[in-house]
């Protein structure tokens, strides 16, 4: 095409400029506008990350299991009541959410591809962990997944800890909780 015949576009109509002109100005906000838009997307994706897994813990709790618990002089000491069990593992999920949520933050899931399955494991092995043991009252499976969730968590802590430091160490009282807990259902074994 010959660029002799090329004309400059021009505005000639005044509504036209004006609209251009509204338009522009309203697509530039101030860094402040932006920084509190970014920080509402963070809380929203916090909820979200910590949420789903409390949720999910919540009704596995309620939908699969019973009472299934042992009571009175037939448990050890150190058990803890049944109630005081589910609240640790929704704190636990609570933590994991939470430092799921900080590795995603900071790009961690795409950075290292297995945080992310890792992650998934160990929410899916806690998640059937409750109803297995109190619910089928199968505490032989059971300690087998407390074992696969307790190797999935440490695998977890350490991808978690290479990607952010707070995450890793978020990670530890859960990690010691499922310690505690293949503990408590290796004695439910042989009660």
């Amino acid at each position: 095409m010959d660029s002799k015949n090329l004309n400059q576009r021009r505005t000639d109509d005044p509504d036209t400029a004006a609209a251009a002109t509204t338009m522009n100005k309203s697509n530039y906000r101030s860094k402040k506008d932006m920084r509190m838009d970014m920080a509402k997307r963070g809380l929203r994706s916090l909820a979200m990350a910590v949420a789903i897994p409390v949720s999910l813990n919540l009704l596995a709790i309620y939908l699969g299991s019973t009472d299934n618990y042992p009571t009175g002089s037939s448990k050890p000491f150190w058990f803890p009541p049944l109630w005081a069990l589910r609240f640790i593992c929704l704190a636990s999920s609570f933590l994991m959410g939470l430092s799921a949520w900080l590795v995603w933050a900071d790009g961690g899931f795409h950075k290292n591809p297995t945080a992310l399955p890792l992650y998934l494991a160990q929410l899916g092995l806690n998640l059937i962990w409750d109803p297995i043991v109190f619910g089928a009252g199968a505490p032989w499976v059971g300690l087998l997944v407390s074992m696969g969730m307790f190797g999935t968590m440490v695998a977890c802590t350490r991808v978690f800890k290479n990607i952010n430091p707070v995450a890793g160490d978020l990670m530890k009282p859960t990690l010691a909780w499922v310690a505690f807990l293949a503990i408590v259902n290796l004695k439910l074994v042989f009660h």
